[in-house]
């Protein structure tokens, strides 16, 4: 099972910032690898959640 996870990254390359509570988040990758049945972590979808993506993908397939 492929699952997604979240990227260490170095300051330059933030993918969390958690002083100014902060999160990129690209999602047409994201959309991708869940439209192969990819599952996400309990952290990436807790993120994900708190972002409402789920939302915007509901929408986007309707």
């Amino acid at each position: 099972m492929v699952k997604l996870r979240l990227k260490r990254c170095g300051r330059k390359q933030r993918f969390y910032d958690p002083i100014k509570n902060q999160t990129c988040l690209n999602v047409p990758a994201i959309l991708y690898f869940l439209e192969k049945g990819a599952q996400p972590t309990r952290t990436v979808y807790d993120i994900l959640r708190k972002a409402e993506f789920f939302k915007e993908k509901e929408s986007t397939l309707s």
